[in-house]
């Protein structure tokens, strides 16, 4: 199948690179072929409905499942054969609440560190840190339970943080959350990449968390359907707008199978 691609020069190592990956359930095939590039200090748009195959790719990202087919790297470092160095650069919020209800914020963000072999003194100086950065410093004794779903995401998003990562990965960090709090944790996560320098990888199935200037990677059942600039997407498709542009190439793929080049 044909999909549009971006067109991101070579001389920079990418933060992700993503190439001909694939990953099937038993018969079932969850990615196929599978390829897309993110730039250094960038924000990039996994976009896809649920099933498309999003937090699978994550989950191989993250190592959580094994590389079947093709290969990831972060940061120049392979995965699979040099998944150390590679994780050691990614950080990962996942769409399932994983934080401990019934510890503090600091506590579950102690336990985060030692994971990470970073011994207590610098724990506390970063975890003061990373807190004070997502505007929960305030909230460090506090339990888990008592805190808010946009709150919990920011002490996610903290816990991610800890250990420096380059590269950061957000599964669907918006669902379940009020219009301010969506708000409030995209325009965070989009800060962290112009002052900060980090390279995310925001999926989503929400149009309207889109950006003009993002890239955007379009999935659809486990295929990529778009690969580009949202004006260079509208340009090839002829759409008014990003989410006539995703109906269109969802359109065209059922009805004929092809994408436009």
């Amino acid at each position: 199948m044909k999909h549009l691609q971006a067109g991101y020069g070579t001389s920079a190592v990418a933060a992700l690179e993503v190439r001909a990956v694939g990953h099937s359930y038993g018969r079932k095939e969850a990615l196929s072929d599978v390829t897309f590039c993110i730039p250094p200090a960038s924000f990039a748009v996994l976009l896809g409905l649920n099933g498309a195959g999003k937090t699978t790719l994550f989950s191989l990202i993250s190592r959580l499942y094994g590389i079947q087919r093709g290969s990831i790297r972060i940061f120049g470092h392979d995965i699979g054969r040099d998944s150390r160095e590679a994780l050691r650069r990614l950080g990962i919020v996942f769409q399932a609440r994983t934080l401990d209800l019934d510890l503090s914020v600091r506590q579950n963000l102690s336990y985060h560190a030692a994971l990470h072999g970073i011994g207590s003194a610098e724990a506390r100086r970063r975890i003061d840190s990373v807190l004070e950065t997502v505007e929960m410093g305030d909230r460090l004794r506090d339990k888990v339970r008592s805190l808010s779903g946009g709150q919990m995401r920011r002490v996610e998003i903290a816990r991610a943080l800890l250990h420096n990562p380059r590269l950061l990965l957000l599964d669907e960090p918006t669902v379940g959350l009020d219009i301010q709090s969506r708000a409030s944790i995209l325009a965070f996560i989009r800060k962290l990449v112009s002052a900060e320098g980090i390279s995310v990888l925001w999926a989503t199935h929400l149009i309207d968390e889109v950006d003009p200037g993002d890239q955007i990677v379009m999935l659809r059942q486990g295929r990529v359907t778009a690969d580009g600039r949202v004006p260079d997407i509208l340009q090839k498709t002829g759409a008014a707008d990003i989410g006539q542009a995703f109906s269109k190439l969802c359109r065209i793929e059922t009805e004929t199978g092809e994408m436009p080049t």
